[in-house]
């Protein structure tokens, strides 16, 4: 694969379930594209369509229209398949199996040999944090646990792709812990990871970007550093002497009068360090200064709010 040919690509990518009257459209032509060793959060509600992108990239659904491909091969061959790493959002496992005995059926599916697995497997329920269980039948087996031997089926074969779909689905703070660090390391190793979550502080922890989708559309998308941006608010509060002119890092911000004292609200941690420096240095007084940071839940709220009412008007 050459470097600079994304690992995912998604182009005008709709799909449908059910047809005539009962058609419901899942996906509404989106398209964006995940680059190698990125790693992309792709959030938003229940019912978003989330999922049935993800089940579209794997070839489990297949689009009304639109083109999908990873690694540059059409979505569901056995050649993209087979260097993908996938947790499902409801993974259900045979009841009667040893965990050991499924990450060898996962693995051999993959290619590895006997002995290669003999030597993987522990080390990978080491990672996930199910260290000891690999003679453990699956009914046994929590929630938690569960979704832990999820993620070490995906990386079991080492594949250059992961896809997640709800990340740390019944896992405890404790196992949302752990699970960052396996990410952070495979994020080091230069995996490339897409994955969608609930957990938003995990998107802000681990994502080089974000894509939000809202009812089968894209909303926005940004690198995490884009997208944090907006949500750190600086107020500031001064009196500026008769005869006094605002200096411009400050009056290029919407400043506001209120009698004797003025304030400006900035979006940005070092335009806002700008403005008091000038402010200062210009003699100024600064009355006082305050800050506002918003989270990214609260910001994803608003992005559906304004989605929600530009369609009603639309």
């Amino acid at each position: 694969m050459q470097s600079n040919q994304p690992v995912i690509a998604v182009q005008d990518l709709v799909v449908d379930y059910g047809k005539g009257a009962q058609k419901h459209r899942a996906v509404h032509d989106i398209t964006f594209k995940v680059a190698p060793g990125e790693c992309v959060g792709f959030i938003g509600a229940n019912g978003a369509g989330k999922s049935t992108t993800m089940k579209t990239l794997m070839g489990f659904i297949f689009p009304t229209s639109g083109k999908v491909s990873l690694f540059g091969q059409p979505c569901g061959t056995a050649e993209s398949r087979q260097r993908v790493g996938y947790l499902p959002e409801v993974a259900l496992y045979y009841p009667f199996m040893k965990a050991r005995e499924l990450l060898e059926l996962y693995g051999g599916l993959s290619g590895l040999s006997s002995s290669e697995l003999k030597k993987r497997i522990p080390a990978t329920l080491e990672k996930v944090g199910l260290g000891g269980k690999s003679e453990v039948l699956l009914r046994q087996f929590s929630k938690g646990m569960q979704q832990r031997l999820g993620i070490a089926q995906s990386i079991i074969a080492d594949p250059e792709l992961l896809i997640f779909d709800e990340l740390s689905s019944g896992l405890d703070p404790v196992g949302r812990f752990d699970l960052r660090e396996v990410i952070l390391d495979l994020k080091k190793q230069g995996r490339t990871i897409f994955f969608s979550s609930h957990e938003l502080s995990e998107v802000e922890t681990l994502c080089d970007r974000v894509i939000m989708i809202h009812r089968g559309r894209v909303v926005t998308e940004a690198s995490v550093v884009e997208l944090m941006k907006p949500l750190n608010v600086f107020e500031i509060h001064f009196r500026v002497p008769e005869g006094e002119q605002i200096p411009a890092e400050v009056s290029r911000h919407t400043v506001e009068h209120d009698g004797e004292i003025s304030s400006v609200r900035i979006p940005d941690a070092e335009a806002y360090a700008a403005a008091i420096s000038a402010l200062s240095h210009a003699g100024i007084p600064i009355q006082e200064t305050s800050s506002q940071i918003r989270s990214l839940e609260e910001y994803f709220i608003d992005l559906v709010r304004k989605d929600e009412a530009e369609r009603k008007t639309g």
